[in-house]
């Protein structure tokens, strides 16, 4: 395998090559299609525009969507805080300390323990 010397001297000069001669005609410019070449760009501009539009709205959606489970969460808090408030306020208004003091009110007086007996009502 012989070595390259890139740094040689000895490098041959490019070749100054002619375009081959034409015949006697006029030399035309080069026609180019300029209507279907901006008629694709502005179908592809409006296809992006397009998609860009959908995901807008599905963004927007998705939004409206959230908001509207936000509130439904907010109003699931109230409700399990009004929950709270009326079993704690059912379990104040059955507490035995509370009735008695509802039937001393009324003129009721509690039964002395010894007036207090038991009925057996298992058949023998």
């Amino acid at each position: 395998m012989a070595a390259a010397d890139w740094f040689g001297t000895d490098v041959a000069a490019p070749s100054a090559r002619r375009p081959p001669a034409r015949s006697q005609s006029v030399a035309r410019p080069r026609r180019r299609p300029r209507g279907r070449r901006l008629t694709g760009g502005i179908v592809w501009i409006t296809v992006f525009a397009v998609l860009l539009v959908g995901v807008v709205a599905v963004n927007v959606a998705v939004l409206r969507v959230n908001m509207s489970v936000n509130d439904l969460n907010q109003q699931q808090l109230d409700l399990q805080a009004q929950n709270a408030t009326l079993a704690s306020e059912v379990s104040s208004a059955g507490s035995s300390l509370r009735i008695e003091q509802a039937a001393r009110r009324l003129g009721l007086v509690p039964a002395p323990a010894t007036d207090t007996s038991y009925v057996d009502v298992s058949r023998k």
